[in-house]
This record gives C-alpha cells, structure tokens and sequence, in this order.
C-alpha cells in the first residue's frame, strides 16, 4: 500500500473545508491540482459525458465550399445530429463532419446535439452567410517555430493526425498550416529544395518535400480540418524561397485549386521593392491587392497580414480584406517578452472585432526552437505558470490561436494548457472584444473582457518572482452586487462574492476567472 502524505492530505481536507464553509469570501482558496513531472495540471479530464465545444457562431461566404468539424470532448465514439441545418450541407453522423456548398446569405440557427453511451449534449450554433470570415479568432496550428525550413508532407499530415488523436481538435483547433520553405529556393543547404521556381507557365512549384498538395489539402479536409498555406508580396519569402511578386492572382488562384484555406502574406522581401517609401499608402498597397484577389475567389481563405505593425496596420486591416494581422514582430525565443507583448497588442483592443482580430504572434510553448538559429525544437524553459498565463493573455485579448511547437512531441502538461475548453470559451466568445488592462503601481495588472452573455473573464496577473495576494473590486469592473465567481483553470465554481475578489497568484502567473451576475 502507498504511503500516506499526512501533511498534504491534511492540507487538501482544509483547502476544501474553507471552499466549503467561506464560498462568498472574497478571496479564491488554491485548488488542488494534479501534478504531471513537477508541473501542477490545472485542467480536469475532460468527462466522458458529450461536451460540445467550439464558437457559437460561424462565418461562410454563400455558394463556397463548406467544411466544419463539430468539437466534441467524450468518451469515443460519439455519434451527432444537427436540426435546422441549411440546403446545400449535409453531416456525417460518425464524425460529426459538416460539408457542403455554403447556403445563400443570411442566418441559420443549427441545433446540435453529441450522444454516447454516458450521455448527450446539446448546443447552438449560429451559421452566418455573407461576407465575413473568421467571425471568432482563428485556431490551429503552424510549422515554423518548431520545423523551420525542414518542414515536408509527412510532417504536415502528422500534425492533422495529432490535431485528432491528441483531442485538439475536440476543443476548436481545426487549421493546419504551412510556413515559409515549401517552395522551390534558388539555393538552399538541402538540395530537395532547390530547383525552378515556376513552370513554363508561371505557375509556383513545390520543393521536393512537397509531391501533391492537392493530395495535402484533401488529407486535412478528410479530418474535417483546413488547411493553410503561406507566400510573400516580395520576389522572395523570408527563408530565400519562391515569393509571388507579379504572380500575385496566379499564385492566388493556385492555392485555391489545391483547396487551401488561410493564407499567410507576409513583408519579407517585399521592402526592398518597396524602398523608401514609407507611406501608408506603401505598406497597404501589397495587401490590398491580395484581398481583393481572395475576395473574387470561389472558396473561403482567412487572410493573415504578417507585416509587423507597420503602419499600425490594426487601423486599416480590416479595410483591405484582412481577418488578422501581426501587431508586433516575431516573439520568437524571447518569451519572457510574453507579458510586455500583451500590453503592447492590448493599446489596439478598440480594433478587435469580429472577422478583424489583432495578432501578437503565435502560441509558442512545448517542444519549439530558437528562430534565430532555425533551431531544433527544445522543450521550452518557461516555467508551468506562465504558459497558463501565456494562454490566458492570448484568450483575454481576442487573439488567433496558432500553436507552433512540434506536435509529434506534445506532452500532457502542454495538452493542458492548450485544451481547456472554458478558457477557451473566452477567446472565442461572440462578442469579439479585446479585455482592458488595469495596471497596478507594483508588479501586477488586472484584465477584463465583457463577454456576449453578460458575464465578465478577468485575469489576474502577476509578472513577480513570488506568489502574490491580488485582488479586485467591483468598482474596478463596472459591477455592483453579487456575482457568482468560476475558476476557468480548474473548471471550478468558487461561490459568491459581494464586493471584490480576491487570491494567491503564483509568480510569472495567472488567477483566471468569470464572473456572472447573481
């Protein structure tokens, strides 16, 4: 028999008599946490019962090809239905795949619903056809900080497979993306990746690591997933590789034939073409012409600005057919900067919107390498409490989730940050606001974000080397009275509190909770 942790099971008997007796103190006692190689897992298993996850609401462009894979947490297999869904779409009961062509413009409210033998869930969900995409920000997946110019196929298709197997999926991750470094270079260490840049009709060509894209796309659609792909306005990208400066439509247009769905256009090169110019006219024009070429193509692509800010770009994105863009430069390896970037991407929180979000970079946590050194990936040194902090300033802010560590290495402790289906929930609320930052005289700041129910998410957050006690008072909030207060981490109900709220919060951490008005 395993011995007896006598102070620790003393403590935990007292943690939760002081839940039990003091639910509408101000203060959060700390919950108790499964550990997983010294890191506490503030995220329960997911029940065996049905939880339908994902947005509440979608956006799809009428008569385009449709794909949506329904998020389901439970135990497996879980069978689905969805009651009011419109002419042209058609589900698959076992994967609770829905494809189709895209319905004419307006609003259907779908019912869906997720059995197994442990029970049902059910849930809304509103489809709108019409002209905006990306009505929630976008969640998937990215090569580049963990495979650089050594992505192929293979890798790709492992990553959809992982996205499923891992249960990613099942909680709203659904695009699959290249980087840079798929086409041809005109020099490269690896030879497979050197070789003509475009056929005699102009047409971009895939390195060697890369056979059949179409073949690619279909085997992410099949998961019911997307796929993404990425080029440059310059003659070249980033890494050295094929660009589609005056192949801009052409190159459009074959991404789309291959079934591709996000797009990432990023500066690189660019600027050299551009050259002094400096204007706000010069840093739009690229990007205003690739808008409006994916605007006049028959299938949906989420358009991504990687551009760096330039020209505060979150004040005209929007303008020129963009659903995301880069608010800053690359994070990189630099991830103590995590808290610094938030507050800088949080100075734009009038520009977030639905279709229209402000992107501070990637989720870089895992298994991901130095971009500077085109590294290969290493577990990051990050302690545990700042990568749920990590995520919760990404969620907080509105922000598009890409994970981009290796997905052939995902561990249980980085699942868990990643896949909490009520942190996610914020991110992805309907009402699309970036949260206000509260900043403190010491080394903390508060944030909070009105959601489309009426409840508000607010983050403590505390950027010290030690625990802190934090609080924050209602008047701080905009609320009076009761509110009934939830931990998203632990997916726990902590009672009722009158005036503020109060809690220890762990050093580099996060305290995230919601608060309903009772």
């Amino acid at each position: 028999m395993e011995k007896i942790n006598w102070c620790k099971f003393l403590a935990q008997i007292f943690a939760l008599t002081m839940i039990l007796l003091f639910p509408a103190v101000g203060g959060a006692t700390q919950m108790m946490s499964n550990e997983k190689d010294g890191k506490d897992l503030y995220t329960p298993a997911p029940s065996a019962i049905p939880r339908i996850n994902g947005p509440q609401v979608y956006g799809c462009r009428p008569g385009h090809p449709f794909i949506y894979r329904i998020p389901c947490q439970g135990e497996k297999p879980v069978s689905f239905t969805v009651k009011g869904l419109p002419k042209g779409l058609k589900l698959d009961p076992q994967t609770g795949i829905i494809t189709g062509t895209s319905p004419a413009k307006g609003q259907y409210v779908v019912i869906i619903q997720a059995v197994n033998s442990k029970g049902q869930s059910k849930r809304a969900l509103r489809i709108i056809a019409g002209d905006k995409l990306a009505l929630t920000p976008p969640m998937g997946w990215n090569h580049w900080y963990a495979h650089y110019d050594r992505i192929t196929d293979k890798m790709m298709r492992e990553a959809a497979d992982v996205m499923i197997s891992s249960g990613m999926a099942d909680v709203g991750y659904q695009y699959v993306n290249i980087d840079d470094c798929w086409m041809n270079a005109p020099k490269n260490n690896d030879p497979q990746r050197v070789g003509p840049l475009r056929d005699d009709k102009g047409n971009i060509l895939p390195n060697k690591h890369f056979p059949d894209m179409k073949a690619l796309t279909g085997y992410i659609h099949d998961k019911g997933l997307k796929a993404g792909i990425y080029t440059s306005p310059g003659t070249l990208t980033c890494g050295g590789f094929t660009g589609a400066w005056q192949h801009e439509e052409q190159d459009a247009r074959q991404f789309v034939d291959w079934g591709f769905d996000f797009l990432k256009y990023d500066w690189c090169s660019y600027g050299q073409i551009a050259g002094k110019d400096k204007s706000l006219e010069a840093y739009q024009k690229p990007y205003r012409q690739m808008g409006s070429i994916l605007q006049s193509l028959d299938r949906d692509v989420v358009y991504n600005l990687c551009q760096y800010g330039m020209g505060d770009v979150w004040k005209w994105g929007g303008e020129v057919g963009a659903h995301c863009w880069r608010t800053s430069g690359d994070l990189g390896f630099e991830l103590d900067r995590i808290f610094d970037v938030a507050l800088k991407n949080s100075e734009h929180r009038l520009n977030s919107k639905p279709g229209e979000w402000n992107d501070p970079d990637y989720i870089q946590i895992g298994w991901i390498g130095n971009a500077s050194k085109m590294g290969v990936p290493e577990l990051t040194p990050m302690p545990a409490s700042m990568q749920y902090a990590y995520m919760s300033l990404w969620c907080l802010m509105a922000s598009p989730l890409i994970y981009s560590g290796d997905m052939s290495k995902l561990d249980e402790f980085t699942l868990n940050v990643l896949c909490n289906p009520d942190v996610i929930e914020v991110d992805q609320d309907p009402l699309g606001e970036c949260a206000m930052v509260i900043k403190r005289p010491d080394n903390s700041f508060v944030m909070v974000k009105n959601m489309a129910d009426g409840s508000k998410a607010v983050g403590l957050f505390n950027r010290g080397k030690d625990a802190a006690e934090m609080g924050v008072d209602w008047s701080e909030l905009q609320l009076s009275g009761k509110q009934e207060v939830r931990d998203l981490w632990h997916q726990n109900d902590l009672g009722v509190s009158e005036q503020k709220f109060t809690a220890s919060v762990p050093a580099q951490g996060v305290v995230l909770i919601r608060l309903y008005k009772k």
